[in-house]
């Protein structure tokens, strides 16, 4: 890749070392073979939304069993379709934060055991940065420093991105992540799980300007997130306000849509809004999008629109890089670079502290 320094001769670059990224921070099984030169060679992704759906949610304890039964297989697919061997393999890396810690755990075990079996350096790898990561991936060249937003069902921060690999956590939610708020609306709106998607889909033949639905912090200067008063709104708007004498309106397929389409809205305005003014207070005129709602269509429209206005430098990751998985890992050969190699004692760091300023 364009921003990794390459100090090997020309014969040695001709056969590009590789290496293992394994993902299994939450409630997907990943495992990717990269080269240095930034190259997807296999990425394999086992979902669990199967064992989940009837849950609302992921359940912790169904998602590390998973990931234990599953986690070798998806290795050996990697491997098997990039058409190398584990001796091939110049590094290991795994996510290794934030995340479930009973899954991160499955993944670091997993991890640390082929290190130590292959003697190959192990790299610990921040799975949000790695998010951001995506976004340089995708341009082939160095995009630093930016703005980076990861907005996912677990997660919705803001970061002043320095380097590749130099992030500074400047804003985040302070209740519940932007991806998590659509799941917990679809459910209220008698929708499928996993919900973003359901909630988009509905939101297409809904009118976004239906319901007035509030934009909480968009007006405040803090680079702070909140969701919960909009899904409260939801709620009074959709089932009624507690002890009123009328009833609220039947849920009919339009009024779902209309209802939808206005949350939705209100996400994306409040998403928009904060990037704005990361880019206005870090002086940065690049901006990367991150994350599982990252692939949100109308979220997509309207950073375009951001780019087109302001001339700002939009990048979101593809469809592909958005939701979990682990050939964002290659920020692994960033990390290594630097010599940031992991001890083989390394510990999974399941949470992360919010922060707004």
């Amino acid at each position: 890749m364009s921003g990794v320094v390459n100090t090997r001769s020309a014969e040695e670059s001709a056969c590009p070392e590789i290496l293992l990224a394994i993902e299994s921070s939450c409630d997907e099984t990943a495992a990717a073979v990269v080269d240095s030169q930034g190259h997807v060679l296999s990425s394999v992704v086992a979902s669990q939304d199967e064992l989940h759906q009837r849950f609302g949610g992921v359940v912790p304890e169904i998602a590390s069993r998973a990931h234990l039964s599953r986690v070798l297989p998806v290795i050996d697919e990697a491997l098997r379709k990039s058409s190398h061997a584990l001796e091939d393999l110049s590094a290991i890396a795994v996510m290794t934060e934030p995340g479930l810690v009973g899954s991160l755990l499955v993944g670091v075990t997993a991890a640390k055991t082929l290190a130590m079996v292959l003697g190959r350096p192990l790299i610990a790898v921040n799975h949000i940065h790695a998010h951001l990561y995506a976004c340089r991936m995708t341009a082939t060249r160095n995009i630093f420093p930016a703005t980076g937003l990861v907005v996912s069902g677990g997660h919705t921060n803001l970061y002043d991105c320095r380097s590749a690999i130099d992030y500074e956590l400047v804003g985040s939610t302070i209740d519940d992540a932007a991806g998590e708020a659509f799941d917990k609306a679809a459910a209220l709106l008698g929708l499928p799980y996993p919900g973003g998607p359901w909630m988009q889909k509905m939101a297409v033949n809904g009118n976004p300007r239906a319901f007035n639905f509030p934009r909480s912090f968009l007006k405040d200067d803090r680079l702070a997130f909140s969701f919960s008063g909009l899904k409260t709104a939801l709620r009074y708007t959709a089932l009624g306000l507690p002890g009123a004498e009328e009833p609220a309106p039947e849920l009919t397929p339009q009024r779902i849509s209309d209802l939808a389409a206005s949350f939705q809205e209100a996400v994306v305005d409040v998403l928009i809004g904060k990037c704005r003014q990361a880019l206005s207070q870090f002086k940065r005129r690049t901006l990367c999008i991150g994350g599982g709602v990252a692939a949100n269509v109308r979220l997509r429209e309207r950073l375009l629109e951001l780019q087109d206005e302001s001339g700002i430098d939009v990048i979101i990751a593809p469809m592909a890089l958005c939701t979990d998985n682990a050939a964002m890992g290659a920020i692994a050969w960033e990390l290594l670079q630097a010599g940031q190699v992991a001890p083989l004692d390394v510990d999974v760091t399941p949470g992360l502290v919010r922060h707004s300023r």
